[in-house]
């Protein structure tokens, strides 16, 4: 009788379905379905933003960027979301001029390649067409040389490897490599190491032209034009390069060129982006043996042969640097409860050329989000904890916006963040993936059982992500491909990357537009809503819930899975693995530990939970659960590579796309195959320790108690 009253005391009698609470505001569960449901009616207005941020090319650094940043600006701002502009300035390169020329035997004429992207038929583009930035690859480097053709497929290590064994030397050779497999700037890499003194990176048909000479391409389908080129940035590292650590700020301590050149985070000899068309004109022109079959090109292709020549490239490339203002814009909504308490939603808005998937399929993404939580605020809604919706600038160059950012705000960041979620290119195709930190697995799969699929109404997007597996695959973190990489491997921030689809033909071509996104990569923007509402549901789970919503057993089974990979790897080598698997073990007893204090605190909460008053130990839980994935970095960071502090999860040494589990042991473990002494093999011991070490701290910080 006494709980009725009080529940009475606190209740209306509900009476429409917009009808509110009188003394306390509605529960949270409310609010996150009502999260759901106003995306009903969303395809318009994210079809709308898209096509307004993707009307011209906005490079970083650019005027059109600059204005694309005043947009998402004054959407935030009309959304009743305090706004502001983050400012750095920062060192970008820019093209001044490139060519490219043939010189083949007698009695072929020489050629001249134009480096032109074609404009299509129709295109309702063409008038903005001449301020698509001329292909190239960001942070390049000048110069000019002459030097017969060698091709070398994807140009990896172990492509390098199989060169040498049929006896080919790359040494004064200018490397063709078709795009693809690896990161575009450990290719450059990779050839300066071969003793190559140019790189010429080509879109193979095969890989993004739709395999076949039957096959048609944009705008007719969804492929690659013959005269498609992939631009892109060949920076190796983080951030602004002349400010390595620190951030751009005004005034502050700047490398010059000279010395950014030094730190061996640009490349040493230049390059250049071609198309499929020109890249098939050279590949006519070189003799020598014949490439294996998985070298080869789709059945219309002409045989690839390795070379070297006869054909001869003469590459030329001016590029400079220009201390460049770019412009993050950062929405916050304060928490009531919690304030200094964040959880952030990031994108970058800055794209090569228009950048309909490549990123702002994910801006739109950012602005959905936005006006459904105005709505939510209008309806009575404030979050727990304060969410920070960030708009970055520079990503294309080395994610140089929120690098800075991250940087400038360290101490900050490391001390309040409850996690941060990342979209990047939000909608490339079908099906969802995600990746993450593992204590956020099962979140994620919560999230995406609340959501249905847009390809299929029928099912969730988690019935579809499953598939016939029964669990969702989640990638990890390592790769520095976006901007999680900041958060999650400079200062641990337990952190989410999720799109549908994964890769588009057109990528970082002038054919990103939003043609290409309304013909075929969703053509009712059924997929952006979809991974909107993922989005601000993985968010507002983590901005509103009592307890965060983290779970470390995820990352010790994840740990365990890692360790057994890497058995196999050292055992033969007298590397024992004991420290790190005993860590492991007892992070296991510690996230169990955590789990149940958790239960113990809401069943002893009785009459408190019906004042909504917390628990006096859910803070102090709470920031053990935040706090855990900090002790995953070490301040010495990676071997060589001291930017990157997470021993867990940071990218492959010879492909910064790639992800790494435990990147400094892998690290060790392939320098010492290479020198092959009993000191290479001691520094694999010595990562294992530290690895176990780290894993310990992170067991004695969910503890909560000083040894």
């Amino acid at each position: 009788m006494i709980k009725t009253i009080i529940k009475f005391f606190f209740l209306v009698v509900v009476t429409s379905s917009s009808s509110f609470l009188l003394f306390s505001p509605q529960p949270k569960s409310f609010y996150h379905s009502l999260y759901i449901s106003t995306a009903l009616s969303d395809n318009v207005s994210v079809s709308q933003h898209l096509q307004i941020l993707t009307r011209r090319p906005h490079v970083a650094g650019s005027e059109a960027n600059a204005e694309a940043a005043a947009y998402v600006l004054s959407v935030f701002t009309s959304c009743n979301i305090k706004a502001h502009i983050a400012s750095y300035g920062v060192s970008l390169t820019y093209p001044v001029s490139r060519s490219l020329s043939l010189t083949r035997p007698f009695p072929d004429p020489p050629i001249t390649f134009s480096l032109r992207q074609e404009i299509y038929a129709g295109d309702p583009f063409a008038d903005v067409a001449g301020q698509v930035i001329p292909t190239f690859h960001g942070y390049a480097k000048s110069g000019s040389v002459t030097g017969p053709v060698v091709y070398v497929n994807y140009g990896r290590v172990e492509d390098y490897v199989t060169l040498k064994e049929m006896g080919v030397n790359v040494s004064g050779s200018i490397v063709l490599a078709r795009y693809g497999e690896i990161y575009r700037g450990d290719i450059v890499h990779n050839a300066f190491d071969a003793g190559a003194i140019g790189a010429l990176i080509y879109t193979d048909r095969k890989d993004y032209g739709g395999g076949s000479g039957d096959a048609r391409w944009f705008p007719d389908d969804r492929w690659m034009p013959p005269s498609g080129v992939q631009v892109g940035s060949v920076y190796y590292s983080i951030g602004d390069p002349s400010t390595p650590g620190w951030a751009s700020t005004e005034g502050c301590e700047r490398l010059s060129n000279e010395e950014v050149e030094k730190t061996g985070n640009v490349p040493l000899i230049p390059s250049l982006p071609i198309s499929a068309q020109d890249g098939h004109t050279i590949l006519r022109s070189i003799k020598g043996q014949v490439a294996n079959q998985d070298w080869q090109g789709d059945k219309d292709a002409p045989i690839y042969r390795i070379g070297p020549g006869p054909a001869v490239v003469n590459l030329s490339y001016k590029g400079e640097y220009v201390i460049s203002t770019i412009q993050n814009v950062i929405g916050v909504i304060v928490g009531v409860e919690e304030p200094d308490r964040y959880v952030i939603l990031g994108n970058h808005r800055d794209a090569w050329t228009f950048g309909a998937v490549d990123p702002n399929s994910g801006t739109a993404a950012l602005l959905e989000v936005a006006q459904r939580l105005e709505k939510m605020q209008k309806r009575g809604w404030s979050p727990r904890r304060t969410i920070l919706l960030c708009n970055w600038d520079a990503e294309e160059y080395g994610l140089i916006g929120s690098t800075e950012w991250v940087e400038e705000n360290r101490e900050m960041l490391a001390s309040r963040v409850v996690a941060y979620l990342n979209i990047d290119s939000a909608v490339h195709g079908a099906e969802f993936h995600a990746s993450a930190t593992p204590q956020l697995d099962e979140l994620l799969k919560q999230a995406t059982q609340q959501v249905r699929d847009p390809d299929n109404s029928s099912q969730t997007i988690y019935e579809s992500w499953i598939g016939s597996t029964n669990s969702p695959v989640i990638g990890r973190l390592g790769g520095k491909g976006s901007d999680y990489a900041p958060f999650v491997q400079h200062i641990g921030i337990p952190a989410v990357d999720m799109s549908f689809g994964k890769g588009f033909p057109v990528y970082h071509s002038m054919y990103d537009d939003f043609v290409w996104m309304e013909k075929f990569g969703d053509p009712l923007f059924q997929r952006h809503v979809a991974v909107a509402s993922v989005w601000g549901l993985v968010a507002l789970r983590l901005a509103d819930e009592e307890f965060l919503p983290f779970n470390y057993l995820s990352y010790a089974c994840e740990l365990q899975e890692s360790a057994k990979d890497l058995e196999d790897k050292v055992s033969s080598r007298g590397i024992t693995l004991n420290p790190l698997l005993k860590s492991i073990e007892e992070l296991t007893k510690v996230a169990t530990k955590i789990n149940n204090e958790k239960k113990a605190i809401n069943k002893a909460k009785g009459w408190a939970s019906i004042w909504k008053k917390d628990h006096p130990k859910v803070r102090e839980v709470n920031d053990r659960l935040m706090m855990a994935e900090r002790a995953f970095t070490d301040p010495d960071g990676l071997i060589g590579r001291t930017w990157y502090k997470h021993l867990i999860y940071g990218p492959s040494k010879h492909n910064n796309y790639g992800s790494k589990s435990f990147p400094g042991i892998e690290d060790a473990i392939e320098e010492a195959k290479n020198l092959n002494t009993t000191e290479s093999w001691l520094t694999v011991q010595h990562e294992v320790w530290r690895v176990s070490r780290a894993v310990r701290h992170v067991s004695l910080v969910l503890n909560g108690e000083l040894t």
